[in-house]
């Protein structure tokens, strides 16, 4: 059968099923059986997630986990987090508790400015187009004022707009670049309703403007969008403590490890080929809650990683020092968050998640959510500058070893009693397994 299928958004789900399974899987009964299985057995619960996005056909789940003990500006939190991969809530878990004896984390938000622009091209003076701007920056914020207004009376909206000349880049590019305050909400449907309407001001005010020539007043808008980089939307997170407090491990000197520890942190600064390992750790736990509370984390890792790159080079996202025998280690980073809007009132976990968490503030998730990114990489540096990465981490990932062999409960657990005292590898793990069934 042919794999090309017009009209497919047109079908009902239980058609799209039956195409999708008829034509790329030999057992479509098979098929059929697995997608439902994930279906929500609550009808509206079903339907409010086939609505999410288009063409659904099922649901796929990740595993929701929470780690406890967070101290974060002298008040406890326990932080859920979606993901998937082995040992990062463990590890997040394991830092929290370990900073929770030493004062807990400090995080400060330093500023929540988001940005959009509107993207044109004019070929005309520049000397005209910046006397027009002069005229035009008033009407833009009049034009805006129906869709500004409710941003306004809660303490948000535009905070500025500059005409910026590009042409040093493309011949004729400018930009209307703005600056946003959005409050709890990540705000991204509201910047983008002003920018659009920023682009038909700006249009219809050059058709009318005096010094123009005919030519000039045909100004191309080329899109408009708000922007993923928010340098200016950041967030400070720190964890600090006494040297000879640093380990709990007695057969690593205190010294040793925090020196070692920076010796890890300098070289993810220096280079690029580490540091790009080094700032996934920190995803690991960022994504983690964005995703949990319902927020983009696409948009949080491109924005994220662009600030990594501010310098030139991508550089590690965490510092460390040493300074009067006090070991610090802190990170700053843009997170453009919401705590309304989106899936926030939607998604009955999202609810659940920032319930968890006290109904935060967008301010106070940002926060917390980059403490528990702050915490992830302390725990993996811990790790990889004492007993290495893996041996944690197959530990936790043998019940998926285990798993992907059928094992039964009582093969689990005799073969988790036997890798506490023994290494993980996967070909440990099968060899085991095969001698019990033995």
């Amino acid at each position: 059968m042919s794999k090309i299928i017009s009209g497919f958004s047109k079908l009902s789900k239980f058609e799209k099923i039956d195409w999708l399974v008829n034509t790329y899987f030999t057992n479509s009964d098979a098929a059929k059986t697995l997608i439902k299985q994930y279906w929500n057995s609550n009808e509206k619960l079903q339907q409010l997630h086939d609505e999410f996005i288009e063409n659904t056909i099922t649901n796929y789940y990740l595993p929701f986990g929470i780690a406890p003990n967070f101290l974060i500006n002298n008040k406890i939190y326990t932080i859920p987090m979606a993901i998937e991969e082995s040992s990062v809530v463990a590890a997040a878990s394991k830092a929290a508790k370990f900073w929770y004896d030493r004062g807990g984390f400090k995080a400060e938000v330093i500023s929540t400015e988001k940005i959009g622009q509107v993207h044109f091209m004019y070929f005309g003076d520049t000397k005209r187009l910046t006397a027009f701007f002069t005229y035009l920056k008033p009407m833009l914020y009049k034009k805006a004022k129906p869709i500004t207004k409710n941003m306004e009376q809660r303490g948000g909206g535009i905070l500025d707009i500059e005409l910026r000349d590009k042409t040093q880049d493309i011949e004729g590019y400018f930009q209307l670049h703005a600056t946003f305050e959005t409050l709890d909400a990540m705000g991204a449907n509201f910047i983008n309703s002003c920018l659009e309407q920023f682009a038909k001001t700006l249009k219809d005010e050059a058709q009318g403007f005096e010094l123009f020539s005919s030519e000039e007043k045909d100004i191309q808008v080329v899109m408009s969008i708000l922007s993923n980089y928010v340098p200016d939307c950041l967030v400070r997170v720190e964890v600090s403590c006494a040297v000879k407090d640093l380990t709990e491990n007695s057969d690593i000197p205190a010294r040793e490890f925090a020196e070692k520890f920076l010796q890890a942190v300098a070289i993810a600064e220096v280079e690029p080929f580490r540091a790009v390992t080094h700032n996934k750790g920190i995803m690991n736990g960022i994504d983690a809650v964005v995703l949990a509370t319902g927020n983009d984390f696409r948009a949080v890792e491109a924005g994220v990683h662009a600030y990594a790159s501010k310098t030139g080079q991508y550089r590690s996202l965490t510092h460390a020092k040493i300074e009067d025998d006090i070991f610090s280690f802190w990170m700053e980073i843009p997170l453009a968050l919401g705590t309304v809007g989106g899936l926030t009132k939607l998604h009955p976990l999202v609810k659940l998640a920032l319930e968890l968490l006290g109904e935060p503030s967008a301010k106070e998730l940002m926060q917390i959510v980059a403490v528990a990114g702050l915490a992830q990489n302390f725990a993996a540096l811990r790790s990889l500058t004492t007993t290495g990465i893996q041996e944690g981490h197959m530990k936790m990932h043998l019940m998926n070893i285990l798993n992907q062999f059928e094992a039964t409960a009582a093969e689990k657990n005799k073969l988790t009693e036997y890798f506490k005292s023994n290494i993980v590898t996967h070909r440990a793990v099968v060899e085991e397994l095969e001698k019990l069934r033995q």
